[in-house]
């Protein structure tokens, strides 16, 4: 329990009304996008840089530990509190500063929507290629956390591929400027990309320099429809093998095809056993051939290829895909997300592995991937309430990160670390870098205040 004192210094900081200690108001700061959960001390909700300060100074005075949140849309237990804390949201630090589509920058508060941001850039015919599934929800800052991703990674890159530089907070109570606004690189240690997904344990964020580019002339979406999920990964090994960058190249399976389908009627066959959502962008006169080029490689395979005729029909698809892990709730009541990434030449290999993990441990995996990356999300589906079947799926979680590993892939393509994969970190890397990663952060944040327990223990 936070003080009085700490309590009436927060309100002095930050307004009474920004300063949640009620046990019923901090219940909602203690879950994210997991099925993890934990109690803050306290929460409090800063409007500037400011007042970050003064906060992280107070909570240096008593000894008191911060956990940085967003939307807490979070897959990874990143934002949960675990230790005893206080979560500082940055939900109320909501300023697009500036729109610089001169020197294609945008300048933006940490607590800014994804979603808001993407709004107010269309107006100027630019946008942010970072659009992660939870776009209308996840802020910019949670992003940059995370350094998510989305269904454009393929072609246009992930969040730290568009974070020219930060304003952050360190756990000191200083303020550092890491990047600037103009240029994509800097003199020194590239402190940006140290930052950009290192989830809040190095500094706090509050002011982020976007990178921003102008939007595509035109665009196609293409959907290829398939009897086996296997033959979707091989023509997306094809589709890369001959050269070929989509903008997006997204697969659901079977079960996602009919979850989405009773939420969107996007008339998806509901027989189909895996389908791929491919779009491409750039100017008018390039879209006919690589349609056809795409058309000529999916058709070997797929047992159907079409191309979206209007914008409505684009809509329908795009919302199947982006709904596709609320709709499993229609299955089970509980689903773990898994973030596996391998080679993309290792794709079909993944998928593989995916059904074989299924299998050997008797569970209902959903898949969705953004395949072109070749980073999977497989929704393992179970109810929490049986302790049993838990523990299966966390075999079965565990079996799925190895099988990435074995591929030359990663445990963690997009969502972090944060709780969920930390048990599993030191499998991918070895002592040395382990070792390595414990001292950036005690370099930053030798008392280990800035959301303790996320990624490494030291």
């Amino acid at each position: 329990m936070l003080s009085q004192t700490v309590v009436k210094r927060l309100k002095e900081i930050v307004g009474e009304k920004n300063v949640v200690t009620d046990k019923v108001g901090l219940l909602t700061y203690g879950y994210d996008g997991t099925l993890l959960s934990g109690e803050a001390l306290g929460v409090v909700s800063p409007t500037t840089t400011d007042q970050v300060v003064e906060i992280v100074k107070l909570m240096n005075e008593h000894n008191i530990k911060l956990v940085p949140r967003g939307a807490g849309t979070n897959e990874s237990g990143g934002t949960i509190p675990s230790q005893e804390a206080v979560v500082i949201s940055f939900t109320k630090m909501t300023k697009i500063h500036e729109i610089d589509t001169e020197n294609f920058v945008a300048v933006v508060e940490p607590g800014v929507i994804n979603f808001d941001l993407q709004v107010e850039l269309e107006k100027k015919k630019f946008y942010f290629p970072p659009d992660p599934s939870s776009f209308k929800a996840s802020t910019i800052g949670g992003n940059v956390g995370e350094c998510s991703g989305g269904p454009k990674c393929f072609k246009y890159g992930v969040t730290r591929d568009y974070i020219l530089g930060l304003e952050v907070v360190l756990p000191n109570g200083k303020v550092i400027q890491t990047g600037g606004r103009n240029f994509q690189s800097e003199p020194g240690y590239d402190l940006t990309r140290i930052i950009v997904g290192s989830e809040g344990i190095l500094g706090l964020v509050t002011k982020v320099f976007v990178r921003i580019i102008p939007m595509p002339r035109a665009k196609k979406t293409m959907l290829a429809i398939y009897d086996k999920v296997e033959d979707a990964s091989q023509t997306v090994a094809d589709i890369v093998a001959a050269g070929i960058i989509p903008t997006t190249l997204e697969l659901m399976d079977n079960l996602l095809i009919n979850t989405t389908e009773d939420f969107t009627h996007a008339g998806i066959p509901r027989d189909a056993g895996a389908v791929l959502i491919i779009e491409v962008d750039g100017y008018p006169e390039d879209m006919d051939g690589q349609v056809k080029t795409i058309g000529e490689i999916a058709g070997k395979i797929a047992k159907e290829f079409k191309v979206a005729q209007s914008a409505v029909e684009v809509d329908q698809i795009w919302t199947s895909r982006r709904s596709a892990f609320g709709s499993v709730a229609r299955v089970r009541p509980s689903y773990g997300v898994n973030d596996i990434t391998v080679p993309r030449s290792n794709f079909p290999s993944a998928i593989g592995g995916v059904l074989k993990v299924a299998k050997d441990f008797g569970v209902t995996i959903g898949v969705v991937a953004h395949a072109g990356d070749g980073n999977l999300h497989p929704l393992i589906l179970f109810d929490q309430r049986n302790k049993e079947e838990t523990e299966t799926v966390h075999k079965a979680e565990q079996a799925l990160c190895m099988m990435a590993l074995d591929l030359e892939g990663t445990i963690s393509g997009e969502h972090g670390i944060g709780l969920v994969k930390k048990k599993y970190l030191d499998k991918e890397f070895t002592p040395a870098a382990m070792g390595a990663f414990r001292k950036v952060k005690r370099s930053f944040d030798p008392t280990n205040r800035f959301n303790p327990g996320k990624i490494i223990d030291l």
